[in-house]
């Protein structure tokens, strides 16, 4: 699977950690960003993966930031984007199977490289139940105009 992954400066080693996490399963991964520690704006890390997520169906997206919160909010300001906040491997796959999440947006400083792994590995393998939960994903995107 081909994966695309960005950062904001607080994300950056998480981030990395993870790429190397996702390579050693077999997926291909794109890092859009940050590639310094400094001081960097999240919003331009989550448009980049989401661009990237929407322009290759099949891809799936993980922004990292300190809370999540930031680049979840950028991320879903793109239509066609559902990005969900994860701090649970539980909470990854409800995100998957019911609302067909297709970024993990996750809060690096509220939880730990190893559970980072394990929420990614779960988002990564739950699969979009559809059924009943179609029309509310349809009805995610319906906008005022």
């Amino acid at each position: 699977m081909h994966i695309l992954i960005g950062s904001d400066h607080a994300g950056f080693d998480l981030k990395h950690r993870l790429k190397d996490h996702l390579r050693a399963l077999g997926h291909t991964v794109t890092d859009k960003g940050t590639h310094v520690k400094d001081s960097v704006d999240y919003p331009d890390y989550a448009h980049a993966v989401a661009t990237g997520v929407l322009a290759e169906p099949g891809a799936l997206g993980i922004l990292i930031c300190g809370s999540g919160n930031g680049v979840n909010i950028s991320a879903n300001r793109h239509k066609g984007i559902r990005s969900a906040l994860a701090w649970t491997p539980e909470i990854a796959a409800l995100a998957r199977m019911h609302n067909n999440a297709n970024i993990l947006a996750l809060p690096a400083r509220f939880i730990t490289a190893g559970e980072a792994e394990a929420i990614v590995d779960v988002f990564l393998s739950a699969e979009y139940e559809g059924g009943r939960h179609q029309r509310r994903v349809e009805k995610i995107e319906l906008t005022n105009g």
